[in-house]
């Protein structure tokens, strides 16, 4: 009989559920009890079969009595094995509910957790905006202080420097411009403390409202920090000055142990640039709710493009410094500078403009920068032509002061007006004029100067800009550009926005400055009058009219000055006679084939001789060269202007100004030659001047007489009408500019005047001269 096998237990594997998946749910007390007792049942239920299983059981029984024993101890295996795992079960039930307890406490705790990890984020995000805040108000206060030190205690001790260094006043350009703004902007500040929930919305606000003030101040020093930098090697180039001004640099401020002064000076560069730093960091740690997260924003923008303005400006300035220097080169540094790309470059532009001027190529019309560059041109003009005025004016009154009339003895000693005379004068020499002229000096001359020296940077920038545009136009039509060429439009575009932008102010400016000039001088002139009225009060009783009435006073006072206006009218006109005094130049044989040519067409009547040259100026108008002959066709141009005649000029023919021409006489044949040429030594040295009857010449003395060989009709006041045969007296054997072709001499009826000294002829008189004859 075969020994029946023991069966093995079968494996049971029981799948728990995972406690951190499972959803936390939330139940009362009583339904966790009911759902464990159901869960404890249907675990016994699913262990024990069920009663299917134990009716299965018996009926097997029955069947199968021989299999009894086999069946009871694979029965009592079976029960082993459920026993076990009904134990086993047991226990992973008590488990699972264990898990599902833990998920929820779990789950509160881990929010519990990122609630506080929350909290102390936003603590530490705002323990950061404060810390930030600081930063900023901390920073400026130290960067006032640190700029009142330089240009407080440090600038004054430089300046005790014997001698103090040369241009320290440069150094500290602007800087009081950006301490005030500072100053501004910490006052806005201290209003609320920077733990105060209002600070922030303060700082922004009043960022803002200074954002102008600031930009205008950095500009400005930003743009002048090369010059201080220039300043600053300069000293250090003199040992011995740069170890005074090290000394005293270190003694004034121990506590940063800086070395130079730029230590200080930089801090306004590097401060500007550390405002759009320190707002995004103060923004970076505010939260989106914040009620001033908005307007923070707002100023970190306009921070950074506050920076961007400065930086252009400052580029800006660069150009236009380089640019509008004046480079007073020699011949020999002309030369050295000449290379292939220079010579290349001018031929370019030269080019460009015939190709403008012949209209092969058309022009860049800027319609706005013209308007500018028209007005400037006036103002230009109009600034050296007062400037002249001025100076004219100022020279005329020192030659005024240098002349001491009263100084000369009238013989009018005891007459109360030459008493007077001399008081007055010497009152406006020593008193009245001369404050007059320190304040034209000081308060019109001086400022105009300076402003027509402002005048030379805008015009050297405008000719620039004409240079860089005629560039700008050979490279215009390019597809792509080179780096040069790209430098060249680059410059071309930053001179004309600077242009644009500045030359309006400028003007301005300029034209304010010359109306204010322009006042300035009324009132100087109000003030003068003011004092010589005060000064001939003083003396009005003296005068020998001032017993007369007032209309009495006036009617004397204006026919005095009418009288002396006519006397110096009449001076004035014998002064012009007598140096317009013709002069004749001798002719060329081109000249004298043409006076023959000119006499044969038209006669010697309307030949006339050019006195000064003439440049044409209009269409059909002659150019002549001074002396030249011209015959007068007509003596008005087509619209009946008296002022231009049509002259012929040996072909050409043309417009010329009458006021240039004179009448030239043409003898009807050849004179003799001049008579003054023939004479002894002794006579021609004697001619010089005037004669005056004298004691007898010596027997031994030759006598000459002088003579008119040819009629001469007078042509002006300045000459004298001469009649062939009748003697004359000569007073000058020249004229007033020492030209020997013209002699002023006196005929017998007295009249003096100039005449050709080719029309006199000289006698020798062996028995001396006859009565009414004029000896020479």
């Amino acid at each position: 009989m075969e020994v029946p096998r023991r069966l093995q237990p079968p494996t049971l594997t029981l799948t728990l559920a995972n406690p951190a998946s499972a959803p936390p749910c939330a139940m009362e007390p009583n339904q966790k009890s009911s759902r464990r007792n159901g869960m404890r049942q249907k675990i016994r239920l699913e262990k024990d079969g069920g009663p299917e299983q134990q009716q299965e059981e018996e009926e097997e029984e029955q069947d199968a009595p021989a299999e009894e024993v086999v069946r009871s101890e694979e029965t009592s295996q079976l029960l082993d094995v459920n026993q076990a795992q009904r134990s086993r079960r047991s226990s992973e039930d008590s488990f699972s509910e264990d898990a599902l307890v833990s998920e929820e406490e779990l789950a509160e705790e881990a929010r519990r957790k990122s609630e506080a990890e929350k909290a102390a984020a936003r603590e530490r995000e705002a323990q950061r905006q404060l810390m930030s805040i600081e930063e900023l108000v901390q920073s400026e206060r130290s960067f006032l202080r640190m700029l009142e030190l330089s240009s407080g205690t440090i600038r004054s001790s430089l300046q005790k420097l014997q001698p103090p260094p040369a241009g320290l006043d440069g150094m500290f350009l602007y800087t009081q411009e950006v301490m005030d703004v500072s100053a501004r902007l910490l006052s806005e500040l201290d209003r609320f403390q920077p733990g105060d929930p209002r600070f922030l919305e303060n700082l922004c606000e009043s960022f803002l409202a200074l954002s102008s003030d600031i930009e205008a101040a950095y500009k400005e020093y930003l743009a002048n920090y090369s010059h201080v930098t220039v300043l600053e090697n300069a000293y250090k180039q003199k040992e011995a000055l740069w170890k005074e001004i090290v000394t005293v640099v270190k003694a004034s401020a121990p506590e940063v142990n800086a070395s130079s002064l730029s230590f200080f000076l930089v801090m306004p560069v590097q401060r500007i640039a550390r405002y759009p730093l320190l707002l995004q960091t103060i923004q970076k740690h505010t939260e989106p709710s914040h009620p001033a997260c908005a307007l923070l924003e707002q100023t970190a923008h306009t921070s950074v493009a506050l920076n961007c303005r400065i930086n252009e400006y400052k580029r800006f300035r660069e150009v236009a410094d380089k640019y509008k220097k004046t480079e007073n080169l020699t011949i020999r540094d002309k030369i050295v500078r000449l290379n292939t790309h220079s010579i290349a470059k001018k031929t370019a532009r030269f080019s460009q403009h015939i190709k403008h001027e012949t209209g092969m190529a058309p022009k860049v019309v800027d319609e706005e920068f013209d308007a500018l560059e028209g007005f400037f041109a006036v103002l230009d003009h109009g600034i050296l032509q007062l400037l002249e005025n001025v100076e004219t004016y100022l020279f005329n009154l020192q030659g005024f002061l240098e002349c001491r009339t009263e100084e000369f003895d009238f013989d009018m000693e005891g007459e109360k007006s030459a008493v007077s005379y001399k008081e007055i004068t010497t009152a406006l020499r020593q008193w009245v004029l001369p404050t007059f002229e320190k304040r034209m000096r000081t308060l019109i001359h001086k400022p105009l100067s300076a402003l027509r020296d402002l005048l030379v940077g805008p015009r050297n920038l405008i000719k620039k800009r004409f240079h860089k545009l005629l560039d700008y136009e050979v490279i215009e039509g390019k597809a792509s550009l080179s780096f040069e060429e790209q430098e060249v439009v680059n410059t071309y575009k930053t001179l004309n926005t600077l242009l644009l932008n500045e030359l309006p102010r400028f003007n301005g400016v300029a034209l304010q400055m010359i109306w204010s000039m322009l006042g300035t001088f009324s009132c100087l002139h109000k003030d003068l009058t003011a004092d010589m009225e005060q000064l001939f009060q003083s003396f009005a009783q003296q005068l020998p009219h001032s017993f007369l009435s007032h209309g009495a006073f006036w009617e004397w006072a204006e026919s005095a000055v009418m009288d002396g206006a006519r006397s110096l009218h009449a001076l004035c006109q014998t002064v012009e006679e007598t140096l317009n005094a013709p002069v004749v130049q001798p002719l060329s044989p081109t000249s004298h084939r043409r006076l023959q040519q000119l006499t044969g067409k038209h006669g010697s009547g309307k030949i006339y001789q050019v006195t000064s040259s003439v440049v044409g100026s209009r269409d059909l108008d002659l150019s002549l060269a001074k002396g030249e002959l011209v015959a007068v066709i007509s003596g008005a141009d087509t619209r009946g202007d008296k002022r231009r005649w049509l002259v012929d000029a040996g072909g050409r023919r043309g417009y010329v100004a009458s006021s240039k021409l004179i009448r030239y006489h043409q003898a009807a044949e050849d004179p003799p030659p001049s008579p003054h040429t023939g004479l002894p030594e002794t006579v021609s040295g004697n001619r010089r001047y005037s004669y005056s009857p004298g004691p007898p010449a010596p027997t031994s003395r030759p006598c000459f007489q002088v003579l008119a060989a040819y009629n001469f009709t007078a042509r002006g006041n300045h000459e004298v009408s001469l009649q062939a045969g009748r003697p004359v007296r000569v007073l000058e054997p020249h004229d007033k500019r020492g030209n020997p072709e013209w002699s002023l001499v006196e005929v017998a009826s007295g009249q003096r005047g100039y005449v050709p000294s080719n029309y006199l002829t000289l006698i020798p008189l062996e028995a001396g001269p006859p009565a009414g004859f004029y000896p020479f």
